[in-house]
């Protein structure tokens, strides 16, 4: 008799990515796709096909047309896809108008970072700042999120509070928002107490921060002997971590691993987060991680830059450490002025850094 064979492995959801520019705006789609496939990975998908469309004018039902949809929906029949994921934010009722032609689920950039981190966080503080952040998300789409996520069932970008009924009810949302932010006010209480108490013992905040996959944890597992989760993946680490460093000459201070900036973050994101940023706006100096060996390095440069604009911490003092030299020709000539390059996974330039730090935190 012949045994069956089970699959036990999960089945990866198929996905059609949409890259979107407005007004004629010069994108490079590739590059941008690129991205948005990188976030699909991240979060479970195999992405399957790809398609793009340049918007003259905002279509309200759908935002990106009649014709571009229906190619879609023929990709979603040639390929079996399981979802549509379109790179920008859409209303409810443009997902809800959109999955009707395609006939299959459809979530937007916002949603499928925040589902990324809803499978991500892993402490209470990082659970609870993606709850509010979805919720919010959630709100002003309630009336007509459920009708489009309810066909489709669960999966990626319907995580965490999609599964629930609780867009069914605004009352309900946001009892849950006032719930969560009173919890997270607690949260940023006792960051200010250990803030206090820092002052108190002296101690200089130093931020990590940087475009997510820069390397910014494999710098605080290399620089502090920590033993931190880092991969090859967007958003690998979501919930902040703190330790001392040791720079010699009876000098220490405190480092602090970041969340990783995108990109078109949602701004649910900015505002939930805003207990775990606190960390990034409140240090005496800025690591700015910055992957070299990616050739779009400039331009995140500049997205990092933003983010840290918009959450009050752009005046803080910046050293820019240009990592994963590894990666690099030789013959490349890494001169620059306003940093310091390394690689963190091959321990090359560490100890420049920390002098770096010495030099601008203990004149």
């Amino acid at each position: 008799m012949s045994k069956k064979v089970y699959e036990t492995r999960e089945k990866k959801e198929k996905a059609i990515i949409v890259g979107v520019a407005f007004n004629n705006s010069k994108v490079n789609f590739d590059r941008e796709l690129e991205e948005l496939a990188s976030l699909c990975h991240t979060a479970g998908l195999e992405v399957v096909a790809n398609a793009y469309q340049n918007v003259k004018e905002e279509n309200a039902i759908t935002l990106i047309g009649s014709g571009k949809v229906e190619e879609i929906k023929q990709l979603v029949i040639q390929f079996e896809a399981d979802v549509v994921v379109v790179d920008c934010e859409l209303s409810a009722s443009q997902i809800n108008n959109i999955s009707k032609v395609v006939n299959t689920k459809v979530i937007d950039r916002s949603m499928l970072i925040l589902d990324i981190f809803a499978s991500r966080a892993k402490t209470n503080e990082g659970r609870l700042q993606v709850k509010l952040a979805q919720l919010k998300y959630t709100l002003p789409r309630i009336s007509n999120f459920a009708n489009s996520s309810g066909k489709f069932g669960g999966g990626v970008g319907m995580r965490g509070p999609g599964e629930t009924k609780l867009e069914n009810e605004k009352r309900v949302v946001r009892e849950s928002i006032q719930k969560l932010e009173k919890e997270i006010a607690k949260i940023k209480n006792q960051r200010k107490i250990q803030k206090s108490e820092r002052k108190k013992n002296r101690l200089k905040q130093v931020a990590i921060v940087g475009y997510t996959n820069a390397g910014k944890s494999t710098l605080m597992n290399t620089i502090t002997k920590a033993d931190i989760y880092a991969d090859d993946l967007l958003f690998a680490t979501l919930d902040t971590t703190s330790r001392v460093l040791w720079l010699g000459d009876n000098k220490k201070i405190v480092l602090v691993d970041t969340v990783g900036f995108i990109d078109k973050l949602p701004h649910a994101f900015i505002q939930a987060f805003n207990a775990t940023l606190e960390e990034t706006a409140d240090a005496d100096l800025l690591l700015h991680v910055v992957d070299l060996s990616d050739d779009n390095y400039k331009q995140k440069i500049e997205v990092v830059k933003k983010v840290l604009k918009e959450i009050h911490a752009d005046n803080i003092p910046v050293i820019y450490v240009y990592n994963k030299i590894d990666k690099l020709d030789k013959n490349n000539e890494l001169k620059f002025l306003d940093g310091v390059c390394i690689s963190a996974k091959d321990n090359i330039g560490i100890e420049e850094l920390k002098n770096k730090i010495s030099q601008a935190l203990f004149k």
